[in-house]
């Protein structure tokens, strides 16, 4: 098994402490405020982030492309995985034979976690996203296992862009683990509890399948690397 590489923990405090000083810049002004250095010490993982470069490894198909989706944008982080397979189908490469890689990172994160999360850290207020049933701040993660016809586009009907239906099909999701970082440090806050806590119930609440990455702009960079044409998402 590859050994891990983790940063020493002055590099951790360092790079932190430059990440949380550019937050008015990532539009976290409003919610993160000066912290507690041995609050954020852990922002890799015990398990599974020195995986993260052996998961792009897996990419080996003939047309292959990486969504970079830093926000919420409707259901377009999910339909355009849809019909980057099924039109490349249609002209002649079976699914199978495309590669699709899904990064969430920054205010996308919660739709890498189960219904769970949501409801108790009410991530629809949080990360302005409203339940597209409903129309109200979102309580469920409604792209994990969704009804057949809960989505619909017009001219095609009904179409399969649940994260699970989408990985029956091939596509790779993976979240940014700095965001969770962040983020849980975020709620800890708000909440009174511990940073530590949060960011462990976060690990322990992503959906199956979901890989940690140490960030996502590290996610896009290395599925580029992979041969991976590059579309922006929100």
């Amino acid at each position: 098994m590859k050994k891990k590489q983790v940063p020493a923990p002055n590099q951790r405090r360092a790079f932190l402490g430059t990440f949380l000083s550019g937050a008015a810049f990532l539009g976290l002004s409003s919610l993160v405020s000066p912290l507690p250095v041995k609050a954020s010490e852990k922002w890799l993982p015990e398990e599974g982030i020195s995986d993260a470069d052996t998961w792009f490894n897996k990419i080996k198909g003939k047309h292959r492309i990486v969504y970079d989706v830093p926000n919420p944008h409707e259901m377009f982080p999910f339909a355009w995985p849809r019909v980057f397979l099924s039109t490349n189908e249609k002209t002649g490469t079976p699914m199978n034979e495309s590669n699709v890689v899904v990064v969430l990172r920054h205010n996308a994160i919660p739709f890498t976690m189960q219904n769970s999360l949501w409801e108790k850290y009410k991530f629809g207020e949080m990360f302005k996203i409203n339940d597209p049933a409903t129309k109200a701040p979102a309580t469920r993660n409604a792209f994990w296992q969704p009804k057949a016809d809960d989505f619909k586009v017009p001219g095609i009907g009904p179409v399969a862009i649940g994260i699970n239906d989408l990985q029956k099909d091939g596509v790779m999701f993976c979240v940014c683990n700095m965001a969770m970082t962040v983020y849980s440090n975020v709620i800890a806050q708000n909440n009174g509890t511990k940073a530590e806590e949060v960011y462990k119930e976060m690990v322990d609440g992503l959906l199956p399948g979901i890989q940690i990455v140490p960030s996502g702009v590290w996610a896009v960079g290395r599925a580029q690397e992979h041969g991976c044409a590059y579309c922006f998402v929100g």
